[in-house]
């Protein structure tokens, strides 16, 4: 077993091969590799080009190895009349999980959000994967069952926009 992560840290456009990787292991986790079709100079301009609308947080293990990431954006609430993060994935590496990395990692946005007075940090979670909302619970976090997530793309998309 790894030790816990020594440093979590904003990531550099030098870790965007591994966060590019670390998103095909998520997508293989999630049973869906064919849906990660993002490239790295997308991931390069997305988090890094001149107007960053997406972050990244990097888990670094004591001897350098990359350990996980989270990748985040900001939200609205119009009830509250505050920015939230919106944590779009947390993936840590299966030999690098029970360290405490995915915790470090959930524990900085926290601190990102208080900082900057955001009002929360959110994100979805595959209700098969009941480790993951396990572990979510334990940490305080609370389902939202009562809301069903849509989404447009493809087709439909471009048959609504075109009226």
């Amino acid at each position: 077993m790894w030790t816990i992560a020594s440093v979590i840290r904003p990531a550099t456009p030098d870790d965007v091969p591994v966060i590019g990787d670390f998103i095909r292991e998520l997508a293989l986790y999630e049973r869906a590799p064919e849906k990660a079709l993002a490239t790295d100079a997308q991931l390069r301009e997305s988090l890094f080009g001149p107007q960053p609308a997406v972050y990244a947080h990097m888990a670094v293990t004591d001897d350098g190895q990359p350990a996980g990431f989270a990748m985040w954006f900001l939200n609205y609430s119009t009830w509250r009349g505050t920015h939230g993060i919106y944590l779009e994935d947390l993936f840590v590496r299966p030999a690098f999980r029970g360290a405490g990395h995915g915790k470090q990692l959930l524990a900085e946005l926290a601190r990102i959000a208080v900082e900057r007075g955001y009002w929360c940090v959110q994100w979805w979670v595959l209700d098969w994967n009941t480790s993951s909302i396990d572990f979510y619970r334990s940490l305080g976090a609370e389902a939202h069952d009562e809301w069903t997530v849509f989404r447009i793309h493809g087709q439909p998309l471009a048959k609504l926009a075109n009226g």
